[in-house]
């Protein structure tokens, strides 16, 4: 079963090593854990619905429960703590447009507020009902899951949009087929949550993020239905996908997206490369990049993400070979770990590797016969790091992250800017972080850069909020103030609202709000995300 207040399934455990715990107890300081508030006191404290009765709507205390929060850090404070405050008033479970539809013009007569709900994976607020006056109805479309055409000629697939991630694609699988979108939460993340979020997954360079993969749709909103046809082009003014993409339940619900599919890889391998320095590793990756190496993935980490991924490991002689070997190729503290992958055809792969080896070599990176296994072992642990979080959470250690883009010029002055920020905020009040980044999506002219951060947990909730409100702050000012995006691929919610304005500006602001109430002009769809 899902779990309630945790990440994924509770059967599904990610041990720490004993060695990984020194390793933070010795960076952050030894934690202490918090008692958990117990399933049954949090489902008592769910008042009663504000809802009129409709046949569709469940208004089970539990099930609200489990609607009520996504997996963001405050979230997580929030279930832990059974502090939860606000929660949805009632869910549904649609499985049609035509259901959907039912349920806008029961939100319009009644006055309830919608909140689509995907797989629940958002970690900026998505789906978190807010205080108000009016009920408030969550909507989980997952019973939409089915492939409904596929096109194997044209490569077009059809999906409801609820279908998760490995639903996708093994429906897909069966007929040769991939879409090749595998973000962190892919276990449980939807393909309607992808395009409202304008996700990304770990092997975009390749199959691309989602805005290349969404070619159309349906959009029911409270103005009406919205078809998006899926030409391969179009110059017929504006694209109309544009304004499904990334508007985060705003405008209505997506319940079809017609998507690009590729054909399953003749080979896929992850390899790694060990650099010098965080620096020529960089170089190595842009240069990579820029040259049109047809790469799915490049994945690198600073040295302090590399030193943590090698604790966290455990292995610890095997982790202690491989560092003899890389110190007689030159590599040795400070090194940099690549993640390289690859995804097509047999007959491009070895020119591929090949080449990404030459510009490697030409920084210093060192690609030893262990590589493989090491890439083997990242691809098959790949969608298990995030259970690391219970893992951490229940030795009093609190695990976020923060994830912007920007230009390669200004990339080395961000990550300094960010980490600083959160370091000097930590210190101010007594305390040790651990931080570390890597870039995980890379573009010709940039890349996104991605930081995670650990600190203790207090004793009281409030305080742990408090002290991860000061560190968000810290860190997404700096993010602003180096010209970065807010969000590079987990969108806007509530977290980062108040720091949209600076990148888009106040006519885009209003451009925005604008056609929100063009969507939806009572203001019944997922109100307070995006926008404030």
């Amino acid at each position: 079963m899902k779990r309630w207040n945790g990440w994924g399934d509770e059967s599904v455990k990610h041990p720490l090593p004993e060695a990984a715990a020194r390793f933070l107890e010795e960076r952050v300081g030894p934690a202490k854990a918090t008692p958990d508030a117990p399933l049954a006191s949090v489902v008592g404290q769910v008042p009663e619905s504000r809802l009129t009765h409709h046949p569709a709507i469940s208004t089970d205390p539990a099930n609200r429960l489990r609607h009520a929060r996504g997996h963001s850090l405050p979230d997580w404070v929030a279930l832990r703590s059974g502090r939860i405050g606000v929660f949805p008033d009632g869910v549904a479970y649609p499985i049609s447009g035509e259901d959907v539809r039912a349920l806008i013009d029961y939100a319009a007569q009644t006055g309830a507020r919608l909140i689509p709900y995907g797989g629940g994976t958002s970690v900026v607020g998505h789906i978190n009902p807010l205080a108000g006056d009016a009920p408030v109805l969550s909507v989980d479309v997952s019973r939409m899951n089915r492939l409904l055409h596929l096109d194997e000629r044209t490569r077009l697939a059809t999906f409801g949009a609820g279908v998760n991630g490995p639903n996708l694609e093994a429906q897909l699988r069966a007929h040769g087929l991939t879409l090749g979108h595998y973000p962190q939460s892919f276990e449980y993340s939807t393909l309607g949550g992808w395009i409202a979020t304008r996700s990304s997954g770990q092997q975009s360079l390749h199959y691309g993020r989602i805005e290349r993969l969404f070619a159309g749709g349906t959009l029911e909103t409270p103005a009406g239905t919205l078809q998006l046809p899926g030409f391969p082009a179009s110059a017929a003014g504006p694209d109309l996908r544009e304004l499904v993409l990334g508007s985060e339940g705003r405008l209505g619900f997506i319940t079809e997206a017609v998507v690009r599919v590729s054909a399953l890889p003749e080979r896929e391998t992850f390899r790694a490369i060990f650099f010098p320095t965080f620096e020529a590793g960089m170089e190595a990756v842009r240069e990579m990049v820029q040259a049109g190496l047809p790469l799915s993935m490049l994945r690198l980490s600073t040295a302090v993400e590399t030193e943590t991924t090698l604790q966290l490991a455990g292995h610890a002689k095997a982790i202690d070979t491989l560092e003899r070997l890389l110190r007689l190729r030159g590599v040795g503290e400070g090194k940099s770990l690549l993640m390289l992958g690859y995804s097509g055809t047999k007959s491009l792969a070895r020119a591929t590797l090949r080449a990404a080896y030459g510009i490697a070599g030409r920084h210093g990176g060192a690609h030893l016969g262990v590589g493989g296994i090491f890439g083997a072992q990242w691809n098959k642990a790949r969608f298990r790091t995030p259970y690391l979080r219970n893992t951490l959470w229940e030795r009093g250690y609190a695990v976020d992250t923060l994830e912007t883009a920007t230009t390669w010029t200004r990339t080395p002055a961000t990550i300094a800017a960010i980490e600083d920020a959160l370091r000097q905020t930590s210190e101010a009040d007594n305390e040790r972080l651990h931080c570390f980044t890597h870039l995980s999506h890379v573009y010709p002219h940039g890349t996104s850069i991605y930081t995670s951060y650990i600190f203790r947990l207090s004793p009281d909730p409030d305080e742990t909020l408090a002290r991860w409100q000061r560190l968000k702050r810290a860190a997404s000012q700096a993010v602003i103030d180096c010209g970065g995006t807010i969000s590079h691929q987990h969108g806007v919610g509530t977290d980062h609202a108040p720091y949209l304005p600076a990148e888009k500006g106040a006519l885009g602001i209003d451009a925005l709000g604008a056609l929100c109430r063009h969507f939806d002009p009572d203001g019944l769809m997922n109100p307070g995300k995006l926008l404030l």
